[in-house]
């Protein structure tokens, strides 16, 4: 990247992370929210960094309050944006088959992409309902937290297909240690 100082907000392609927005800066580092990541120390001069929206350009380090408020933003942005997900390598070019007990019947077939891409969808959903909730003025935070507690329960509810994921940080979390 050419230009080495980028203010909060700034959204960027990693080629090792993937997409990310910067959410707060150091002397010679952006802390970098990635999607597929989580929040990572960049060194400014990475050359693995591709600028993508230019966003508060400065040279000053942004106080907390300026960093929640443009993490909001960024959300905003950001809200609806699906990540890449691979297929394992051994489920590609592959066929689901579900087979009724009774064998006179047709069984369905379909292309196991086709469901991955259904399952992650349906994932990304569920992410964005829970950013929905969690920025809710008009649910108090014991409604927030009950109503996460369902959402995490259909993370856990999902962990099935988790055999299907190319990369182990895509996977289903639900309530670890939890007995259902």
């Amino acid at each position: 990247m050419e230009q080495t100082t980028l203010g909060i907000g700034t959204r960027l392609q990693h080629t090792q992370y993937g997409p990310g927005v910067i959410v707060g800066i150091k002397y010679a580092a952006y802390l970098i929210s990635f999607i597929n990541a989580g929040i990572k120390e960049i060194d400014k001069t990475d050359t693995q960094l591709d600028e993508i929206i230019p966003e508060n350009v400065s040279e000053e380090i942004e106080t907390h309050s300026e960093v929640e408020k443009s993490l909001l933003k960024i959300l905003r942005l950001w809200n609806g944006m699906t990540e890449t997900v691979p297929l394992g390598e051994r489920w590609q070019h592959g066929t689901m088959i579900l087979q009724p007990a009774d064998k006179t019947l047709k069984p369905k077939e379909i292309p196991i992409e086709d469901f991955f891409h259904k399952i992650v969808m349906l994932r990304d959903r569920l992410r964005v309902l829970e950013q929905n909730i969690n920025s809710s003025k008009n649910l108090s935070d014991e409604e927030k937290v009950n109503m996460q507690q369902y959402i995490t329960r259909c993370y856990g509810s999902l962990t099935t297909f988790n055999v299907l994921f190319k990369n182990k940080e895509q996977w289903f979390v639900g309530e670890k240690g939890s007995k259902e």
